[in-house]
């Protein structure tokens, strides 16, 4: 295990054109679809969580088991599983979640698991950080980790579940001071930093403590920030879009598996790693979230997959050239 993930497994029931209730399950949740990212793109990955022995926690548990994730860590409850309503819109998704009491919401393992000693990073953030007591056990698990393991915080903001912004708020602000590494979109910086532009709320990351930012605009492409370094934006690859749930997934995990690609193994090292490096990181994760939007629901690719559409990428540029 190189890579660990903790935080809710669910059901997405997206909304189908059969009729204005119709709607067809997949397997989600952020960690989750990040956590099958980092496998598919060939890093041994484990998952923290527990799951329900209901139904729906049968099929999660099958579907990590049959994406290559290691599960041995993961806690089995009676209580149900999450379930998440979506609905498509033409700029975004909308959701309805259903997590009151549920398996992963309850996770409290006592003592605390310990990642094997070869885990690199540790990813943490989503909605399990809205529910106790999975959020405190989740910050003692990342601080337990800490300057052993590069932690990734990804937001993830799901306003729907959100009762008092401003309390959430001040505490992503604590959890930003744990991550090495920040991750999150631009609605998220919105609804995090409303008003304040996007440069500036990154600046304010690395400030509480983060080593490198990487703020995401769908197909606009990404900015890396670093203390010290001007920003680094790459170009999100053109591809004919089918849906762009688990797109954000699928980058965050594209950024942990190229890293360690490149040798990055300690939180000093994202400070270390050089503007080329970098940007080939970027480009990596980016292609591989492009390559998820072209299939219905999370989908990411496998590592095959991406290194094919990078390298025809690449020949492209070298053919348009006078």
């Amino acid at each position: 295990m190189r890579i660990a993930l903790t935080g809710e497994a669910l059901i997405d029931f997206t909304a189908s054109e059969g009729g204005s209730l119709a709607f067809l399950g997949h397997e989600g949740g952020s960690p989750l679809n990040t956590a099958v990212a980092c496998a598919r793109l060939g890093q041994p990955t484990g998952f923290l969580t527990q799951l329900s022995t209901d139904l729906f926690g049968e099929r999660l548990m099958a579907f990590l088991e049959r994406n290559g994730v290691d599960t041995r860590l993961i806690l089995r409850s009676d209580a149900p599983s999450t379930l998440a309503f979506v609905e498509r819109t033409p700029q975004t998704n909308r959701y309805a979640f259903y997590t009151r009491g549920s398996a992963d919401a309850t996770w409290a393992p006592e003592p605390l698991p310990q990642l094997p000693a070869e885990c690199r990073f540790l990813h943490f953030g989503s909605i399990s950080l809205l529910q106790e007591p999975a959020s405190s056990r989740i910050t003692d698990l990342v601080a337990t980790h800490a300057g052993r393991c590069v932690i990734v915080f990804d937001p993830n903001v799901r306003p729907s579940l959100i009762p008092h912004m401003a309390a959430y708020r001040a505490r992503v602000s604590e959890w930003f001071g744990m991550a090495d590494l920040v991750k999150f979109s631009d609605e998220d910086a919105a609804l995090l930093a409303p008003g304040r532009p996007v440069d500036a709320f990154a600046a304010e990351c690395l400030t509480a403590g983060a080593r490198a930012v990487v703020v995401t605009r769908g197909g606009a492409g990404a900015t890396l920030w670093r203390t010290g370094s001007a920003p680094l934006t790459v170009a999100a690859p053109r591809v004919e879009v089918v849906d762009t749930i688990g797109a954000g997934d699928t980058f965050t995990a594209g950024l942990s598996v190229s890293l360690l690609a490149h040798g990055v193994e300690h939180p000093a090292q994202l400070t270390e790693l050089g503007d080329e490096a970098w940007r080939a990181v970027m480009r990596f994760a980016a292609t591989a979230a492009a390559l998820n939007c072209t299939r219905e629901g999370a989908d990411p690719p496998t590592l095959e997959a991406v290194h094919t559409a990078l390298s025809q990428e690449d020949n492209e540029a070298v053919a348009s050239r006078p």
